[in-house]
């Protein structure tokens, strides 16, 4: 990679660290990342709202197209850091940062190779919640996009070695709020109320019993406060459960709803439920995949084949069930922090990495 260009998109992305957005409210983020390829190349940039794409399109080719994601956390900074996150619970402890760094990195070295496909550089909002590419993704068709690739950084691996995997590299998941309603009694007369926290223990009881490939984790109970002379009549259960596939993973998801219905019913209490965050499984195609590895090769970087699927979802799926495509991750380091921890913070070791991948898949599509 041009090294004025790395030191260009070095310091772009810590500006974006310093100021993060949550999911859905990405408005200075896209704005500064429109404006740099504005600036910095000839591709055409498309404001869509909450998120944009850039282009070049050359006549009679099958277009390829190349994603990052630029939403943050809702965690406060926990490291010290010159360009350290000035907004209060929000920081990019996840790497979406370094990853719209380094597709703007892919737009600065197209400058200076020959563009023979149209390309698409996809900049979406709101991976965090699974929202953002279910409307990006209808670019796909719109632009008859025939492969797409993403990258992301992972802890854990060699730094900068290549990881890849044919088939689901990442799990299915979706969270859902379970709120009981029963009836509010005094706490010396629980009898003449409907407490719904037996009902919710039950259901917790049940959930950790669950195994064949099913992950449910409970995030948050709340049941009625600490008031000694109330029995409360209201709580809720908020969980994740993910699979390795979309399919096992709705089963699972189904079955806890109807559980939670016979619990509900059973003490004459009414339920609503509230679901979010649903991510299908991602899946890489193994052409692309072998694309992903060719190129790795040929930069002389290390590429590690992962022995089983991340538990962690990730919303590139919505793309790969409609078009060939391929995410692949960059090690950040065996001993690196893990994303989504406070010490975290993106690796600027890999940003050229990630760029020169990019750049070679291009030019071997």
């Amino acid at each position: 990679m041009n090294k004025e260009n790395l030191q260009k998109i070095i310091e772009l992305r810590h500006e974006l660290h310093e100021y993060p957005e949550l999911s859905g409210c990405e408005a200075s983020t896209k704005r500064k990342l429109m404006n740099f390829i504005e600036a910095n190349t000839r591709l055409a940039v498309i404001d869509c709202g909450k998120w944009f794409y850039a282009s070049r399109y050359v006549e009679g080719t099958k277009a390829i197209a190349f994603r990052a994601d630029m939403d943050a956390l809702p965690m406060d900074e926990a490291i010290s850091l010159p360009y350290a996150s000035k907004n209060p619970n929000v920081s990019h402890k996840c790497g979406h940062d370094g990853h719209s760094s380094a597709l703007c990195g892919l737009a600065l070295e197209l400058e200076s190779m020959p563009v023979n496909r149209s390309v698409y550089l996809i900049f979406q909002h709101a991976e965090e919640t699974g929202a953002g590419a279910r409307e990006c993704s209808s670019l796909l068709r719109e632009r008859s996009i025939s492969e797409i690739y993403a990258f992301h950084n992972w802890s854990g691996w060699p730094e900068k070695s290549i990881v890849v995997k044919n088939g689901v590299c990442q799990f299915a998941s979706a969270g859902i709020t379970l709120r009981f309603t029963g009836r509010t009694s005094h706490a010396s007369e629980p009898e003449k109320g409907i407490n719904p926290a037996y009902a919710i223990a039950e259901l917790v009881r049940e959930i950790e019993a669950m195994k064949d490939g099913i992950f449910c984790t409970i995030v948050n109970i709340n049941v009625g406060g600490k008031n000694f002379g109330i029995s409360p009549g209201e709580g809720e259960i908020s969980l994740t459960v993910r699979a390795e596939t979309e399919s096992e993973m709705r089963k699972a998801f189904n079955g806890i709803i109807t559980r939670a219905e016979e619990l509900a019913a059973s003490r004459s209490m009414t339920l609503t439920k509230n679901a979010s965050d649903y991510f299908p499984d991602t899946s890489s195609d193994s052409q692309c995949v072998e694309t992903v590895r060719a190129s790795a090769k040929s930069l002389g970087l290390d590429v590690i084949d992962m022995a089983e699927p991340i538990r962690a979802s990730e919303d590139f799926g919505r793309y790969t069930k409609q078009i060939h495509g391929a995410i692949f991750y960059i090690g950040n380091g065996g001993d690196y922090p893990a994303i989504h921890t406070g010490n975290y913070d993106f690796n600027d070791n890999i940003l050229e990495t990630a760029v020169d991948m990019f750049t070679e898949i291009y030019r071997r599509s």
